[in-house]
């Protein structure tokens, strides 16, 4: 079968068509990919903020709470009450359940959890004498640094 020249001609052309229409097709695919990708990323940005958010919110309240918690425990050095203990320990129970840790004020002086309000002289420097205010990490972050007596040079 012979193909006469305008048979030819209808056929590069249709070849060049198809061509065409392939690449705008992967070009489409391409975008469509793009899109996709870009939308995912937005979701988990913006649960990752919705996150955040939550976090801090529950910080400031949290900060909040902790002149209470102060109080309770200037209460409880004064007075044993069962009634106190009861509410101290369920409100400590509950901001334990919400990520909040009290930071141990022992042994070496770390200006990371620490914040040293005064000084006394002892044979050993940077060592923790007293713990004046507790401090707490919320989440593992830190909300309120330990307020302390540290030791200093004689």
């Amino acid at each position: 079968m012979t193909t006469k020249p305008k048979d030819k001609i209808i056929i590069e052309e249709a070849k060049e068509n198809l061509e065409i229409k392939e690449n705008k097709e992967t070009n489409l695919i391409e975008t469509l990919q793009r899109l996709q990708a870009e939308f995912q990323n937005f979701q988990k940005r913006t649960e990752k903020e919705k996150q955040e958010n939550t976090i801090n919110a529950n910080a400031n309240l949290i900060s909040e709470l902790l002149e209470v918690l102060d109080n309770f425990e200037l209460s409880l050095k004064h007075n044993n009450d069962k009634g106190i203990i009861l509410i101290y320990e369920s409100l400590l129970k509950i901001l334990k359940n919400q990520g909040l840790e009290p930071i141990e004020a022992k042994g070496k002086f770390d200006p990371k959890f620490h914040e040293a309000i005064t000084q006394e002289e002892a044979e050993e420097p940077g060592i923790i004498l007293e713990e004046i205010q507790k401090g707490y990490l919320l989440n593992g972050k830190l909300l309120r640094a330990s307020k302390v007596k540290i030791s200093k040079m004689s």
